[in-house]
């Protein structure tokens, strides 16, 4: 009897044994076609605030399409899984993703940027995402490993507001992540958040981390005074408080609402607006920054 209870334990521990085993093995094969995927981005960051409502995902959207405007090839990983609206914001939200022989494609927009998101396999627009943390990493896992991003020069990943789950699963699985922009607000209740990110970043050890002070300053249509709605310049003393480096100001413009909702990126319907030129510098400026750390590193640039 306890020989047999013997070689019931025995062959328990045995299949436990390869089960891990199996696990172990499928893990890494999927770390794989992450790493295979990402060694052909240039440079890869992420986008970050530190609470909702500063226009994080206006900001990512914008930069990218001012990217993409220099003939520069650009992706955006949608990561806000419970509030995707990159897909919205860039017109493309009535799509659907489909396959081929390398993996998933992702959604080209007419702005000419590659767009992956959860809104693209919920079956209606108004269903909620309602996950725990590890559900979370795979799904991010996946859509950096199973999609065919194909070479690009930068890949953004938009993040949501905080510091939980998703920048954390987003830094551990591309493992270079070249840099955050941390996008804030100049009020001083968004600049708290917004420390708390750059601290977050520091601690994961994010080596470059840039602040955009966005909605800084709105000018007036009919006047041209421009009246500081939400104050001005905290977003830069932060980061000389912190060190880090400050990117620039967006200012505030009243279309930005109207191209987000109909889904055409500021930047590519208003080229010539202070908000554009603002993109377009803080874009050179974040460039050289990640050009500088690439070529530190002995990367091409």
């Amino acid at each position: 009897m306890k020989t047999e209870r013997s070689n019931k334990a025995s062959s328990a521990q045995t299949s436990d044994q390869e089960a891990n085993h199996s696990q172990k093995e499928k893990e890494a094969h999927e770390q794989q076609r992450v790493q295979a995927n990402m060694d052909r981005v240039k440079h890869k960051f992420m986008v970050l605030s530190g609470k909702g409502g500063v226009g994080k995902t206006s900001v990512a959207v914008n930069l990218a399409v001012t990217f993409a405007k220099e003939e520069y090839q650009v992706g955006i990983l949608d990561a806000d899984l419970h509030g995707p609206n990159i897909p919205k914001m860039m017109g493309i939200d009535d799509q659907r993703l489909v396959g081929s022989q390398e993996g998933l494609l992702p959604i080209m927009t007419p702005t000419g940027v590659k767009v992956i998101s959860i809104a693209f396999l919920l079956p209606s627009k108004d269903d909620a995402v309602i996950w725990r943390g590890h559900l979370k990493h795979n799904v991010i896992k996946q859509l950096l490993g199973d999609v065919s991003w194909g070479a690009l020069d930068y890949l953004i990943t938009d993040l949501p507001p905080g510091t939980g789950d998703e920048a954390l699963s987003t830094a551990q699985l591309i493992k270079e992540v070249d840099g955050a922009l941390i996008v804030t607000t100049p009020q001083d209740v968004a600049l708290l958040d917004a420390r708390k990110s750059i601290t977050f970043c520091q601690q994961i050890n994010i080596p470059l981390i840039g602040v955009v002070e966005n909605m800084s300053g709105f000018t007036c249509p009919h006047c041209g005074y421009q009246i500081d709605l939400f104050k001005v310049g905290g977003g830069e003393k932060a980061t000389q408080e912190m060190k880090v480096p400050f990117l620039g100001r967006v200012p505030l413009d009243p279309g930005m609402v109207i191209s987000s909702d109909n889904g055409v990126p500021f930047v590519a319907k208003n080229p010539d607006s202070k908000v554009a030129e603002a993109f377009v510098q803080i874009a050179k400026k974040w460039r050289g920054l990640l050009e500088k750390k690439a070529a530190k590193e002995g990367k091409i640039g």
